[in-house]
């Protein structure tokens, strides 16, 4: 299944005002945070990739074009030449297409329309939020509805306390946001080619497309309580960073053992 990652924005709550890197290439351990959002996808089978680039897509050009496979993998130096143990993105089909420097993200999906025709569903991201979301379970729910598109749904992230008040303006009581039956939306979205009829041009996917959707009863949402990380600022990014470097990395399903080949002790034997 194609995976589309808009990675052309502007990232304004990232920037320092030094560098016009964009948001997707900021590092996470030894690589960018796009590069992280690849591999999950990866991780499932899903590697042929469309990049809808914008402001700073020379950045993540010239990564891919100069990408260096020592930098997270085991290798031998023979004779000066080097031979990999493992690789990266060995099989991987990345697409890279300029849509705009000021494109919306429905714009920007439409530019690239071309490139995902043929495909019964396919994937979209905002290319700056980690997960372990099980993202085989997500497809196969959509795949058995009739929706034309899903999004992932988050609780709230935010850690203010919403105070409720009586007629009196006493408190009655005091809770988080993530203690309320509410969502967001998560950044990660499976789509069918309906989804290009309610795109509007120089349109929103969110705004302008799933909303129609939602009132047309089209809209599906996996709710998901489990681990779920925006990288929308340098704060969120650099948590990540420490996090990859403490060896806590939740997202990265590809380091942990399969479940199918771990042996669980099961009476005077052991049981696969």
């Amino acid at each position: 299944m194609k995976v589309v990652l808009f990675c052309g924005g502007y990232g304004m709550r990232m920037r320092d005002g030094t560098t016009d890197l964009p948001k997707p290439m900021h590092p996470v351990g030894p690589r960018p945070l796009l590069w992280h959002v690849m591999r999950y996808y990866a991780h499932f089978g899903h590697t042929d990739f469309v990049l809808c680039l914008g402001h700073g897509g020379r950045h993540i050009k010239d990564f891919f074009l100069n990408y260096a496979e020592t930098a997270s993998n085991d290798f031998i130096l023979r004779g000066g030449n080097v031979e990999l143990l493992t690789s990266d993105i060995e099989g991987w089909t990345i697409t890279f297409v300029h849509t705009g420097l000021d494109s919306p993200i429905g714009e920007r999906l439409r530019r690239v329309r071309h490139l995902v025709e043929g495909e019964e569903m396919f994937l979209a991201n905002y290319a700056d939020v980690l997960t372990d979301l099980p993202l085989d379970a997500m497809i196969a729910k959509f795949r058995a509805s009739e929706a034309t598109a899903a999004l992932l749904a988050v609780p709230p992230q935010q850690v203010f306390h919403c105070v409720e008040l009586d007629t009196e303006d006493g408190v009655t009581g005091i809770s988080t946001l993530r203690d309320l039956p509410l969502w967001e939306n998560g950044g990660y979205f499976v789509l069918r080619q309906e989804v290009f009829d309610y795109l509007p041009p120089n349109g929103d996917l969110v705004n302008d497309t799933c909303r129609v959707l939602a009132k047309e009863g089209r809209l599906l949402g996996y709710p998901y309580r489990g681990w779920w990380q925006p990288a929308d600022t340098a704060k969120e990014r650099h948590a990540l960073d420490a996090a990859y470097h403490a060896g806590t990395r939740p997202w990265m399903l590809w380091e942990q053992p399969d479940p199918s080949l771990l042996w669980t002790a099961a009476g005077p034997g052991l049981e696969r």
